[in-house]
């Protein structure tokens, strides 16, 4: 009789025998201090957490809420809540007392974990009086919460290695809401396991199986990518040493002290590093250099180095298409830069590019027991082992999004080549018909304007005009001074050949008729992008509809809004 697979308390009941002392996570804890844990540490705080839990004789999957940026006791605290028989429900360390308050009463949640947070303030709001909370020790000041520190000081730490049966539900985790409404996906302990098994085997294969496997987690692990790729992963493998950022204005220092081996970031980010190298060094002189034998091997070092990545050793982008010429730059300083493709469906684990299969505006070939069909529309059907139970609370969506043989509906348009290649052609609910009667998908043409080093984000819309057009943020660099006369011109000057050029590339019904330069950038503050940092696309299109009738009656192909 075979046995049964080893879900993630598994894996770590093992480290915490066989790798006891050795040093699991490093936290920052402000002036440059750091305080190191190692598996026995970990563990020892996760099980004294665990026995407060279950003190508190919560029902059997229970969920408990997180509310924190990254740090180390937001993954003492998961196992706790694992061990303790309940269900981990994490929110987005940005979102709105609104959205803090839905997620908390859609999930029931019984208890609420109060972290690392930049506007506790304006979220606490959002938190019922009547929820039982418990704060980090990096949980913003004057709190007035039971600390977890207390909690660890009162309690003896639970016995023996409580187990999980597979179908018991590990994560909920809500979608971030560019389309309306969080989703919590139910994740299940074996499907989530199976994930993570399946990227630290992946890894592990591109990194070397002896190398060391050094990371930074700061993507938000309320978000599926950092959850699976980081967390997930380094849980299963045990020789992981996980680094922590502390704020935004240390991350360099923060990267300098990790050194991370594996790296992963989201294409915006991308986008802004490659931004602040061109800041300090014109991209035409940089290129310059690169050509130039044995120096070009020195500048493409330095420049890795002055962002913190000199010893990566494996790059990932996801969450978000990432244009093909920012990752072909990223090659061209020698970081081994790889674009994939996941949901927090299947736990992020699909596609994925890897040195012998990719290519250009490709996302990769599928991972070990992924399975893929298009559909007669181009939708790209999944079956992946991380794939979700269902939607917590809507079998009306579980019954649109599952094929009668068990594919899930992405939403997304693709096409593959011979090799297995995947690429992504746009959003099936993006689509949307000018006054030509065509559809137009905007995410290739938005992935053009994106390329551009002007450029930070765009969105391309137009339903029922004329023809479609393309809204244009800036890049960080430039935003500060565009009230400048001369910046404009310039600008105008190179957008303009910019929106030449897209129009000579595509379908007479595909080309733009302008480009509009936006001028209060996209934020998570201000509703247009989620906690993910993805185009908020409907909110976006509502908030200048107004503007519409005078943009399209102006004769300019670069307007300034």
């Amino acid at each position: 009789m075979a046995s049964s697979p080893q879900l993630l308390l598994d894996h770590v009941y093992a480290h915490e025998t066989q790798r006891a002392d050795q040093v699991f996570m490093t936290q920052p804890v402000g002036n440059g201090q750091v305080v190191n844990y190692t598996w026995a540490q970990t563990l020892d705080q996760a099980r004294r957490m665990a026995t407060h839990l279950q003190a508190l004789g919560l029902e059997p999957g229970a969920r408990v809420a997180m509310l924190s940026k990254n740090c180390a006791h937001f993954i003492m605290a998961e196992l706790a809540i694992w061990m303790a028989g309940c269900t981990t429900v994490a929110i987005f360390p940005t979102e709105t007392a609104d959205t803090v308050n839905y997620v908390l009463s859609h999930s029931e949640a019984s208890l609420l974990f109060v972290g690392k947070l930049d506007t506790w303030a304006h979220q606490k709001p959002g938190v019922p009086d009547s929820l039982p909370c418990i704060a980090f020790p990096l949980a913003p000041e004057g709190h007035g919460l039971p600390t977890w520190d207390e909690i660890m000081a009162r309690t003896e730490p639970m016995a023996g290695q409580p187990a999980r049966a597979p179908q018991d539900i590990a994560v909920l985790m809500y979608t971030s809401g560019s389309t309306g409404t969080p989703k919590g996906v139910m994740h299940s302990f074996e499907r989530f396991s199976a994930a993570a098994v399946g990227i630290r085997e992946d890894l592990r294969r591109r990194i070397g199986q002896d190398a060391p496997y050094r990371v930074l987690s700061y993507l938000p692990l309320s978000h599926i990518f950092e959850r699976s790729w980081i967390e997930g992963a380094a849980l299963v493998d045990g020789r992981t040493h996980m680094f922590f950022a502390e704020a935004l204005d240390t991350f360099l220092a923060d990267l300098q002290r990790a050194r991370p081996t594996l790296f992963i970031s989201v294409p915006r980010l991308w986008l802004k590093f490659q931004q602040g190298v061109f800041a300090k060094m014109p991209p035409a002189k940089l290129e310059r250099l690169l050509k130039i034998p044995i120096l070009g091997k020195i500048v493409a070092k330095k420049v890795r180095t002055g962002l913190g990545l000199d010893a990566v050793l494996m790059a990932g982008s996801g969450s978000a298409p990432i244009p093909p010429d920012l990752i072909a730059w990223y090659r061209r300083i020698g970081l081994p830069l790889y674009e994939g493709y996941g949901m927090t469906e299947d736990c992020a684990y699909s596609f994925t590019s890897n040195a012998q299969y990719n290519a250009p505006g490709y996302v990769g070939v599928a991972l070990p027991g992924v399975q893929l069909r298009l559909s007669a529309e181009g939708e790209i059907l999944i079956k992946s082992p991380g794939q979700l139970v269902g939607y917590y609370k809507r079998p009306d969506l579980d019954a649109e999004v599952f094929t009668e043989d068990g594919f899930f509906r992405t939403g997304d348009l693709g096409e593959m080549n011979p090799q297995g290649l995947l690429k992504l052609t746009g959003r099936a609910k993006e689509l949307f018909k000018t006054a030509k009667g065509k559809y137009v998908a905007p995410a290739p043409i938005e992935n053009r304007i994106n390329a551009h080093p002007m450029v930070e984000l765009s969105l391309v819309s137009g339903v029922g005009q004329p023809a479609a057009y393309a809204m244009v943020l800036l890049s960080e660099t430039l935003r500060p001074r565009q009230h400048e006369p001369e910046l404009r011109q310039q600008v105008t000057a190179e957008l303009s050949r910019l929106l030449d050029e897209i129009n000579a590339s595509v379908a007479d019904y595909e080309q733009l008729k302008m480009l509009v330069v936006v001028r209060e950038p996209w934020s998570i503050e201000n509703g247009c992008l989620t906690p993910t940092m993805k185009i908020k696309r409907a909110g976006i299109e509502k908030m200048i509809a107004p503007e519409l009738d005078r943009w399209y009656s102006d004769k300019q192909k670069v307007l300034w809004q």
